[in-house]
């Protein structure tokens, strides 16, 4: 198969994407948060090409944090890391993550993943953590907020954390999720297929079928979404507060 092709197309993507958001520069340690999914293996290996030939230097540690889910084989990831010759570290979970067959739904589980990463970026001076959030995401997100929290608002590309200390980096964020879908393919990733039991029933699921609905009326609807996110015209927004409602 040749892979040069996708993977140019989506480094490429990605190398805008960092490069409008200023989400690197000289000297960083970026934490790239794996999973096991096709997302997060792409982004690993993107981050990785970039490193060859982009100007400036900065290292990657990729982390994969140990929810204790005896559907992930970390092994397989282990050797993953180990065969492509990247530095890597399995986090334990928070403490207060109680594992396996207790159901604290999606933002539990998020929010606990999230802290493992803050707290090793802490004990290992990382500068940045590598999301793989693509724009699928971003834009279901948006949809999220503004279906059911009744707000206007989606995850950033690049997020500073903690007075600047640390930031959130999302260089997937023009990339789509069918592109990295095909990516994973054809790098014959290890991916790790989600037997998460909130997986079919999760809102986002919802929205994205929403998504797929309008598509199929509009091949750009994705990207409009994705551009309206910048194009914000104030002066048709509502501007007091709905309290009455």
């Amino acid at each position: 198969m040749n892979v040069s092709g996708p993977l140019y197309f989506a480094t490429k993507k990605a190398g805008k994407a960092i490069w409008d958001y200023k989400m690197l520069k000289e000297g960083d340690k970026v934490i790239v948060g794996v999973s096991g999914g096709k997302d997060s293996l792409c982004l690993l290996r993107i981050l990785k090409e970039r490193i060859k030939f982009v100007p400036i230097r900065f290292e990657i540690v990729a982390c994969f944090v140990d929810m204790g889910f005896s559907w992930i084989n970390k092994d397989i990831l282990v050797k993953h890391f180990e065969e492509e010759s990247v530095p890597y570290i399995i986090a334990p979970a928070p403490e207060q993550w109680k594992g396996e067959g207790v159901d604290f739904g999606c933002f539990w589980c998020s929010w606990n993943r999230r802290k493992a990463l803050f707290d090793l970026a802490r004990d290992i001076h990382a500068t940045k953590i590598a999301f793989a959030h693509h724009m699928d995401d971003i834009i279901e997100t948006m949809l999220l907020n503004l279906f059911f929290q009744g707000e206007i608002g989606t995850m950033q590309p690049c997020q500073e954390m903690f007075d600047g200390e640390l930031s959130i980096i999302r260089p997937l964020a023009y990339v789509e999720e069918v592109d990295l879908a095909h990516l994973a393919e054809i790098l014959e990733l290890p991916v790790i297929s989600s037997q998460c039991p909130h997986g079919e029933t999760s809102k986002r699921k919802l929205v994205k079928g929403v998504i797929e609905e309008l598509y199929g009326h509009n091949k750009n609807v994705k990207k409009n979404i994705f551009r309206s996110l910048a194009r914000i015209r104030k002066e048709y927004l509502l501007n007091k507060p709905l309290d009455v409602l």
